[in-house]
């Protein structure tokens, strides 16, 4: 008793250190060969999984209607510094969006570990769906976990190089479509694929293309789960995000075990009651949740740092539970708390904090984009010379007047000039300032006034800018001086 009471302490105190020793059976090395299983989280994984691949593959190709023409829907354009989704056109100068779009993500993803563990890894991550599609093209070459271990340890034979063959042929194909896919989203589409093809592509593009193709295929097709488990750094700070009431795949240990542990499903076993008189836990010992593991874990061992909380040792032990008319979740998702006898807490201070903000983050960023303006000005005065006496004794300053045009459709603008009474605005030949779809353009402004006694030398003044045309109907007003000797 004493033994167990020092046992749970110490366990207890690895918990609150996020310390979680994983006792994987797979070493450094040894290829893991999961067994499929059917189930609600498997599910949801290939639903999860279909969707992102038809996302990223297909979104390249689709089009949209713009005013300035048919574009590809997303284009991430580099070259003129803008990238286009959908309807919303994001220029250099939004980056900020950008920023604030990292912090939403990383918000959503500490207060989505807060309360369900690493689910992030087991349904959305990248790797774990390229490694769920590889593991895939793997099954339906060489077959199910037993053949595919058979295969590994058989000679090498004309019916192993096939298989393997094949496989890694797929995998490179798979690997190259993902470079080149991620490629297109910043070109066009069509042009980059017919270009590719024909050696006329960019050397930037052949490049990210392979880069691309090699570290998929390393990444997806070699190093698979060891990448969840030595390489990614989330896995390694995510234990310490975890508290006595963070849901997480773990193994009810007091059902599953009893007082004499274990039991295989003999004859006189197989009757749940019969089970329990005799001291048995639920857990059959099948190894079913082991077979099933992408990172090869034995869950029953507790909580441990290579759990990416897929959930699909839940649907093998839930399958074994069911055949014998047993009750489910023996394995599921649960708490520490919960486990114990206790509740679990959901709503504490640091999930309120972690959902503050991210709902700030998400009303900054509607409020951003909905009230981005369509056009801004500014204006440069030039200072060599800082002002011109011209013959008549008028004196001159010269200005640069720049207007973005963010809308999609040409505007045309007029400018005057307050703040100073019998200034004289120019703009050469330019009658009305034109400025394409989606572009800048400069203007170089003069104005002249002629020096009065009471004149100071720095007057303050406004360009008001006016559109003409366009989609757009407020007036700019740009701020700037007029120097006098």
């Amino acid at each position: 008793m004493a033994k167990d009471t020092e046992e749970r302490i110490y366990k207890e105190h690895m918990y609150e250190e996020g310390i979680h020793a994983s006792r994987v059976q797979a070493k450094i090395g040894t290829v893991i060969h999961p067994r499929s299983v059917k189930g609600n989280f498997r599910t949801f994984k290939s639903a999860v999984m279909f969707l992102a691949y038809a996302t990223f593959f297909i979104l390249p190709w689709v089009r949209w209607e713009r005013p300035i023409g048919s574009q590809q829907a997303v284009h991430f354009d580099l070259i003129g510094k803008k990238f286009y989704i959908f309807d919303l056109v994001v220029h250099a100068q939004d980056i900020f969006w950008l920023a604030a779009l990292l912090f939403l993500a990383a918000v959503l993803l500490f207060f989505a570990t807060a309360l369900v563990g690493r689910v992030f890894c087991g349904f959305f991550c990248f790797q774990t769906l390229w490694t769920d599609a590889f593991r895939s093209i793997e099954k339906w070459i060489q077959g199910d976990r037993v053949q595919r271990i058979r295969l590994d340890k058989q000679e090498w034979n004309s019916e192993k190089i096939r298989k393997k063959g094949l496989t890694h042929f797929l995998w490179l194909a798979m690997a190259f479509w993902t470079g080149l896919s991620f490629s297109m989203y910043w070109t066009d589409a069509p042009t980059l694929f017919v270009d590719f093809f024909t050696g006329n592509a960019n050397p930037a593009a052949y490049a990210t293309t392979f880069i691309l193709m090699f570290t998929t295929y390393l990444a997806a097709g070699w190093i698979k789960e060891y990448v969840c488990m030595h390489i990614c750094p989330y896995a390694r700070f995510q234990s310490v995000m975890y508290d006595r009431d963070t849901l997480a795949t773990a193994y009810d240990y007091k059902r599953g075990e009893s007082s004499c542990g274990r039991a295989k499903p003999i004859k006189e076993l197989k009757n749940i009651e019969v089970r329990h008189e005799k001291g048995h836990g639920d857990c059959v010992d099948c190894g079913m949740c082991v077979q099933v593991c992408p990172t090869g874990i034995d869950i029953r061992d507790g909580a441990q740092l290579s759990c990416i909380n897929c959930g699909l040792c839940i649907d093998a032990c839930n399958s074994i539970m069911d055949k014998y008319g047993w009750a489910r979740g023996l394995i599921r998702f649960a708490s520490e708390n919960e486990l114990e006898g206790g509740k679990t807490r959901f709503f504490k201070l640091r999930t309120y904090g972690y959902g503050v903000a991210m709902i700030a983050s998400i009303a900054f960023l509607l409020w951003s984009i909905s009230g981005n303006e369509l056009v801004d000005a500014s204006s440069y005065q030039i200072r060599s010379p800082l002002y011109v006496i011209l013959s008549d004794g008028r004196i001159q300053n010269s200005y640069e007047l720049k207007i973005n045009n963010k809308s999609l459709q040409p505007a045309e603008f007029k400018v005057s000039v307050t703040g100073m009474n019998n200034l004289e605005l120019s703009t050469g030949k330019i009658d009305k300032l034109k400025v394409a779809a989606d572009n800048s353009m400069k203007f170089l402004i003069k104005l002249r006034h002629q020096q009065l006694p009471t004149d100071k030398k720095k007057t303050s003044i406004n360009f008001v800018i006016e559109p003409v045309s366009g989609e757009f109907r407020d007036k700019i007003i740009v701020p700037s001086q007029f120097i006098m000797p």
